[in-house]
């Protein structure tokens, strides 16, 4: 497998009430390759992000689950890995709608 490079590492932030209420913690949450390290998260964060420091990185896997469709067709959802990104104190916030 190729190196992951920074933007290949976030897919996306992810969007919940709580993942929004964390913000008021200075974590924000996204959804990571799910071969990314946490080092490696870390680094594309703060890449990503101008003035960004990070603190701490914590990482899940969101296990597949069974599904079916109209009784046929039995399959998987996809393997997804979510990374909870805590910054340091004085770090410039992520802004993830800017201009809003």
């Amino acid at each position: 497998m190729a190196a992951l490079e920074y933007y290949d590492i976030i897919d996306k932030p992810l969007m919940t009430e709580k993942s929004m209420s964390l913000t008021e913690e200075m974590k924000y949450e996204f959804y990571v390759h799910p071969k990314a390290t946490k080092t490696q998260i870390k680094e594309a964060v703060e890449k990503m992000f101008d003035g960004v420091k990070v603190r701490k990185v914590n990482t899940m896997l969101t296990h597949p689950k069974k599904r079916q469709r109209r009784g046929f067709a039995a399959g998987k959802t996809v393997l997804k890995k979510k990374a909870i990104v805590a910054l340091a104190p004085g770090s410039k916030d992520i802004e993830l709608f800017p201009g809003l």
